[in-house]
């Protein structure tokens, strides 16, 4: 104020010289009081428009800095608005000048400014990151279209709450990610793995669902939109059912290929290449993982190895088929069973050659047959075994037969003995015969009746062998009595001849030993066969008729011829009790089937 004072009164100093100068020149010069006073009003005129121009520059001046201030002031309220801050109280007096406000206020509204653009960038990162997760999120297309348009900010809201609205968000983004990630990730092994087992390319399967699953690029991430996780989830179904389709097909193929080697009898080192093959039959398909087990490879190595042992199984199967066909027909011989004639080995080499049945079927059956047929020598076990019995009775019989023709039995001699011993036994056994075929002729009818069915021995029905049997051994007794007879007339003749002409003498005894014997006195007789002449039939039995069936009715005819059968001549003690009605045996046995 006192400065202001101070200029004034200079100013009106120096005006007042100035006028006092001016008066004296205007003085000196003659000018008018009249010209004087226009000049002096023009002067003051003049003053007063610098004044006023000066007022008013001064008025502008201090319009503008209220402007400024306004502004200022406004965009303070904004930028606290904004940020979500409260207002700033400033400490400013009236007596404060413009300028001074103006002063106080440009710092603050400075650190607001750079507050504002710090906190664009955060949201604008915040964004950038929000955006580029949704893409991923969508997919790729939706991040390229997304990366050609500029997010917008809304700077009118740049509060630290939505701020932690935007940093909320992202955390969610990026657990979703993190989720899809790890779900695509399962996803992708999975498919690696089922690729592995059926020996197909992943990355072909990968690639048609996204490239971003096998490329490994820096500027694109890992797909993880719906679209890759559902194009995944089908390529999985896709797979399953190929390996399930693949697991049953491999699975039959390897249990028909066991069966082959079974069949082929194959050696473990043809088995080995098909181990790992083989481990997975009975295994369920969730648990066949071994790489490329599944591979169309090795199907058709499986397949190829079964195409190989089928065309040997066809070589083969007819040395097997025949195999079995000689053991059927063994045991038959064995428990006097005839075999089936439908599988005769001609007939099995025919149909084999004809491809008209399968191989497999002909040897099940034979198998069945010979499983039948061992069934069936159980349930004839007993029978045969009196067969047998019988037999060797037979053969004792004939045994005691020649050794009772035997000139020389009674002689000293090594062994001579072990034969008496012998004779005594067989002379027992020999007893024995009718109880032992009538027994054996009620238990083959007792066998029939219960079975409605004939026993056959060797195609044969026993009961006829029976029979034919006991009317041979009648036809021996009868001859045997002849001879018996014939020798004693022979005697008595001798006798007679003796009485009237003297004996004759008797060879001697060494000479028989040389002609009978086997030169230490023990005589071993051998069988007796019947001469084409003979006029005593030889006694059939099972082992004997039956390779000589087929001529069963030329020899009973030639033995009619021979030995004319005169039942009414045969004495009731000469005659065996036991075979006293042949022919009401016969009838009253059950019918030939």
């Amino acid at each position: 104020m006192a400065g202001g004072v101070r200029t004034s009164i200079s100013l009106e100093t120096t005006c007042g010289a100035l006028l006092q100068e001016l008066e004296q020149i205007w003085t000196e010069i003659g000018e008018s009081e009249e010209e004087k006073d226009q000049m002096l009003l023009e002067l003051e005129k003049e003053c007063m428009k610098v004044y006023q121009k000066k007022v008013e520059e001064a008025r502008t001046a201090r319009a503008r800095l209220h402007q400024s201030l306004v502004a200022k002031e406004a965009e303070l309220a904004s930028l606290t608005a904004s940020l979500g801050e409260q207002i700033v109280h400033l400490k400013i007096g009236n007596s404060t000048s413009l300028k001074e406000k103006l002063g106080l206020l440009t710092p603050l509204l400075e650190d607001l400014t750079a507050k504002k653009e710090d906190r664009i960038k955060q949201f604008s990162d915040l964004l950038s990151q929000i955006e580029k997760l949704n893409a991923e999120i969508v997919g790729f297309s939706r991040c390229c279209d997304a990366a050609g348009d500029t997010f917008k900010i809304e700077e009118h809201n740049l509060s630290t709450r939505k701020l932690a609205e935007y940093q909320a968000k992202l955390r969610n983004l990026q657990k979703e990610k993190s989720d899809r990630l790890h779900k695509v990730m399962e996803q992708v092994n999975e498919v690696h793995s089922l690729c592995g087992v059926l020996g197909m390319d992943f990355r072909t399967i990968v690639e048609q669902v996204h490239p971003s699953l096998y490329e490994i690029c820096v500027e694109r991430s890992t797909n993880i939109s719906d679209t890759t996780i559902k194009g995944l989830s089908e390529a999985i179904l896709k797979l399953k059912a190929e390996k399930k389709m693949r697991t049953q097909k491999l699975q039959d193929a390897a249990k028909t290929l066991s069966e082959l080697w079974n069949l082929m009898n194959s050696s473990e080192e043809d088995r080995k290449p098909f181990e790992v093959v083989m481990n997975m039959l009975g295994l369920p398909e969730v648990d066949v993982t071994c790489s490329g087990v599944l591979s169309m490879e090795t199907i058709k190595q499986i397949e190829t190895e079964i195409d190989r042992l089928t065309r040997l199984k066809v070589g083969r199967m007819k040395e097997l088929v025949l195999k079995k066909r000689s053991e059927l027909e063994e045991i038959c011989i064995n428990t006097h069973i005839e075999p089936d004639v439908s599988t005769t080995p001609e007939k099995v080499c025919a149909l084999l050659a004809s491809c008209l049945v399968d191989p497999s079927e002909l040897l099940a059956n034979i198998e069945a047959q010979i499983t039948k047929v061992k069934e069936e020598s159980t349930i004839r076990k007993e029978i045969i075994d009196r067969v047998n019995k019988w037999l060797l009775a037979c053969e004792e019989e004939d045994w005691l037969e020649e050794y009772d023709k035997d000139a020389n039995k009674y002689s000293v001699g090594r062994g001579a003995h072990l034969n008496l011993k012998r004779a005594e036994k067989a002379r027992v056994t020999a007893s024995k015969i009718p109880a032992i075929v009538n027994g054996l002729t009620n238990k083959v009818f007792a066998w029939e009746d219960e079975r409605n069915s004939a026993f056959l021995y060797d195609g044969v029905r026993l009961v006829s062998l029976l029979e034919e049997y006991k009317l041979k051994r009648q036809l021996k007794e009868e001859e045997k009595r002849r001879d018996r007879e014939h020798k004693k007339l022979q005697n008595l003749l001798l006798t007679e001849k003796e009485a009237v002409y003297g004996s004759k003498p008797t060879p001697k005894r060494s000479n028989s030993l040389r002609k009978n014997g086997n030169g230490n006195g023990f005589m071993t007789p051998s069988p007796r066969r019947n001469s084409v002449g003979s006029a005593t039939p030889e006694v059939l039995t099972p082992r004997s008729h039956s390779g000589r069936y087929n001529s069963y009715f030329k020899e009973t005819r030639r033995l009619s011829a021979a030995v004319p059968l005169n039942f009414v001549a045969i004495s009731k003690e000469d005659a065996v009790p036991s075979f006293a009605s042949v022919a009401g045996s016969v009838a009253g046995s059950p019918p030939r089937n």
